[in-house]
């Protein structure tokens, strides 16, 4: 009988699996990463010998937690790791594995993506030494190693405060945390976060720490430029209609996260624009149930709620998946899960209103200022476009402009690129669509796309 499926091994994908597993099932873990853990619990090499204490902050313990639960299942589930999903058609998955292509036929598909950075550019940001938050972190985490030895990390959401504290931790300098949200925002957010008070108190503990290590927390700051000639040698800012310059060698930049969605997209899920999130996601119901039959969705990759609801949502689209086949699961259980769940969205929303999405970006952006790295898209060219087309749909200025075409298919971009033409054709974000998957959905060697000796059915079907 094919086995279920499940794809991404974080927080998740792990969960998902253990209960399939518990329930005698052996599920296919499919994750690119050599271990599991996901991005939040990126596990270093084997031989990397830095504590989960110094990796994970106040994480550790859940992060240890998760990784142990993955080490305990390697008995009972066929986990892939280094394995790209880049296609999904006919009922199986396209898979890059070691340099050959596998197609791997699912019966049950529990989808567990989740996120990246949501990229607002900034001048300077393609200098050699801007990265992303997250970025940042897989440097941190999985080499061992800090992005610079003077860093800034800018833009907003929970996410910057974790990985300055990360940075901190490990003895990295931190030059300047720059939160483009305000104290008022943070404050006026307080009665929706108070839902979660252990997570905000969390939030509060890493601020806390880092102004008691000397490290500058600038809030209502709005990056100007990112300075440099070769590399980055500072970031220039204004606060409070004053403009500021601060040196370093290396930005880390970020306005939270945004959901993978792509293979859910390439899958024939439906979607819905979220105003909250500011995206369209594919829809699911409260058990993680998408519009096509047999497939699931959990976790960050349909909609940010963090690690932590992660994990319930993972197991929760396992238990789904179950009943679907007719097996029993603890319905209490699944009830619970579900309640933890939707517990947790005030607090989502409080985060939105604690670090909103700066709405004027896409107004103060320069016509010179590089949107789209791959193909060196401006957004004077994107407001050109506009202008003499009348385009109004994200999908046909990509045609026209080719925003979003190369390599990264639009992670980087897309956001920036729909944000500008929203505010170019005086439509409402929600209202100019979405950039749509197209295989690859992550770039593919032509090696392996060449050769059809390496093109095979995987032993997943046996």
């Amino acid at each position: 009988m094919t086995p279920p499926v499940i794809v991404g091994a974080g927080p998740a994908g792990v969960r998902a699996a253990q209960a399939l597993a518990a329930h005698g099932l052996r599920p296919v873990l499919i994750d690119e990463a050599p271990r599991a853990g996901g991005q939040i619990y990126r596990r270093p090499p084997a031989h990397f010998r830095r504590t989960a204490a110094a990796l994970y902050g106040s994480e550790a313990a859940r992060a240890i937690a998760l990784h142990a639960a993955a080490d305990s299942l390697a008995d009972r589930i066929d986990h892939r790791p280094d394995s790209l999903v880049w296609n999904a058609q006919g009922g199986a998955l396209d898979v890059l594995r070691g340099g050959r292509i596998e197609r791997v036929p699912y019966l049950g598909l529990i989808v567990a993506t989740g996120a990246t950075d949501r990229v607002l550019p900034v001048p300077g940001w393609t200098l050699p030494g801007a990265f992303t938050l997250g970025g940042a972190q897989v440097a941190l985490k999985f080499q061992g190693c800090a992005i610079g030895e003077r860093v800034v990390l800018m833009g907003s959401g929970p996410l910057l405060y974790l990985v300055a504290y990360q940075y901190a931790k490990a003895g990295a300098r931190v030059a300047a945390v720059l939160d483009s949200a305000r104290l008022a925002d943070q404050i006026a957010a307080l009665p929706l976060m108070l839902t979660q008070p252990s997570t905000l108190m969390k939030g509060a503990w890493y601020v806390a720490w880092l102004r008691a290590h000397r490290v500058t927390i600038v809030r209502g700051a709005r990056p100007l430029r990112i300075v440099g000639g070769e590399r980055v040698e500072g970031v220039q800012f204004e606060q409070g209609g004053q403009t500021r310059t601060i040196d370093c060698d290396a930005v880390g930049m970020g306005h939270a996260l945004r959901s993978e969605t792509q293979l859910a997209d390439l899958l024939g899920c439906d979607f819905e624009f979220d105003e909250l999130q500011r995206a369209h996601l594919p829809q699911r119901d409260a058990a993680g149930r998408s519009s096509v039959p047999g497939l699931y969705l959990a976790g960050d990759g349909a909609g940010i709620l963090g690690a932590d609801a992660a994990e319930w949502a993972g197991e929760r689209s396992a238990l789904a998946l179950l009943e679907d086949r007719g097996v029993a699961v603890d319905a209490d259980r699944a009830r619970a899960l579900e309640q933890r769940l939707a517990g947790i969205r005030p607090f989502r929303r409080g985060l939105e209103r604690a670090f909103p999405f700066p709405t004027d970006w896409a107004a103060r952006a320069d016509d010179e200022l590089v949107v789209c790295r791959c193909e060196n898209i401006t957004a004077g060219q994107l407001r050109a476009t506009v202008r003499e087309t009348g385009a109004d749909d994200i999908n046909r200025l990509k045609a026209l402009s080719r925003v979003g075409m190369g390599r990264c298919q639009g992670r980087m971009c897309g956001v920036a690129a729909t944000e500008l033409l929203a505010h170019a054709c005086g439509r409402p974000v929600g209202e100019v669509g979405r950039l749509r998957g197209q295989a690859p959905i992550k770039p593919v060697p032509f090696s392996a796309l060449s050769a059809p000796s390496t093109l095979h059915e995987s032993e997943a079907a046996a």
